[in-house]
């Protein structure tokens, strides 16, 4: 096999090597979004690609023809919103609209759309896990003694004695810079700023994940893997059938 075989072997390879690992990175991504299809709030991401065209030289300095490659840039989030579901429960409340809750956690505050709380042993309106939604003027703490909670459209907590806080929901200038972190929460060194989405008492966001899509997009990454694949076996035919002449060469 002469240099030029050899560099058209190997760049083959690197090639089908860099769709593979596209592909097995997709199939991550959309089975996380699929684990989720339920998950209140969840966010679907996709993968953002670009084709990296470089155009190799052999040993002698002659160019070859330009080979594209696949280059992973980093997940993008889908902030559209999910589906706002009627729940009953006064403590589930939904976003309509831009913003987050923001909420304190042991590492400070996180921001979160998954706004399904309950109170904990000290009356504080909480996460699933504990972490307490914020408003204005700190945690937002309910006594029996407050009664009914009415939750008003600006986030204003009332019970039957008045005014118990007001819940602060804050946007931020790009989604996509907030971190994941687990648990339906994000963080960011953004500024935060006042959002103008309205809250709905007794609601749940849904996760805006549409199972029939992801679904669609896994076949076409399955067959995108195995089209990479069998450039691969075909590389490697075209390098056994040229050891195998060299060999019959050497014997002969």
């Amino acid at each position: 096999m002469d240099q030029k075989g050899s560099l058209d072997v190997d760049t083959t390879l690197l090639v089908s090597l860099s769709q593979q690992l596209a592909a097995y990175r997709s199939m991550d991504v959309i089975a996380n979004n699929l684990a989720n299809v339920s998950t209140p709030a969840f966010k679907r991401e996709q993968l953002k690609f670009e084709e990296y065209v470089t155009q190799p030289q052999d040993s002698a300095g002659d160019q070859s023809e330009p080979v594209s490659f696949v280059l992973d840039r980093g997940v993008i989030r889908d902030a559209s919103e999910g589906r706002l579901e009627h729940t009953g429960n006064p403590l589930d409340l939904a976003i309509d609209g831009n913003g987050y809750f923001v909420v304190q956690t042991d590492n400070g505050p996180r921001y979160t759309r998954d706004g399904h709380f309950t109170l904990d042993s000290e009356g504080r309106i909480v996460t699933e896990d504990g972490n307490r939604l914020q408003g204005e003027g700190g945690d937002i703490t309910i006594t029996h003694d407050d009664g009914e909670i009415h939750i008003a459209s600006d986030g204003t907590v009332s019970g039957i004695n008045g005014q118990l806080g007001k819940l602060r929901i804050v946007t931020f200038a790009d989604d996509n810079a907030l971190t994941k972190e687990g648990a339906n929460l994000y963080s960011t060194d953004q500024p935060a700023q006042t959002a103008a989405g309205k809250i709905e008492q007794g609601m749940i966001e849904s996760s805006n994940v549409e199972p029939v899509i992801e679904i669609a997009n896994m076949i076409q990454v399955m067959r995108a893997y195995q089209a990479s694949t069998n450039l691969t076996e075909a590389n490697d035919n075209v390098v056994r059938q040229a050891i195998e002449k060299l060999g019959a060469v050497q014997t002969g």
